[in-house]
C-alpha cells in the first residue's frame, strides 16, 4: 500500500511541474509577443531573454521530475 502512495505522489508531483513549467512558458511567450508588438526593432534581444528564461523554467522543471522519479523507485 505504501508502495503505490509513493508511486501516486511521485505522478502527481510530476505533473503539477509540468503544469506549471508550461503555464510558465506560455506567460513568457505571451509576454515576449506583445514586447515585440510594442517594440519590433528589439525583437532579437526580447527573442534572447524569452529563450533564456524558458531555459531556466525547463531546467528546475527537470529537476523536479528526476526528483519524482527517485521517490517511485526508492
Amino acid at each position: 500500500m505504501l508502495v503505490l502512495l509513493d508511486l501516486f505522489s511521485a505522478g502527481i508531483g510530476a505533473g503539477i511541474i509540468a503544469l506549471g513549467a508550461g503555464i510558465g512558458i506560455g506567460k513568457i511567450g505571451a509576454a515576449a509577443m506583445e514586447a515585440i508588438g510594442r517594440q519590433p526593432e528589439m525583437s532579437g534581444k526580447i527573442q534572447t531573454a524569452m529563450i533564456i528564461a524558458c531555459a531556466l523554467i525547463e531546467g528546475v522543471a527537470l529537476f523536479g521530475v528526476l526528483i519524482c522519479l527517485l521517490i517511485a523507485t526508492k
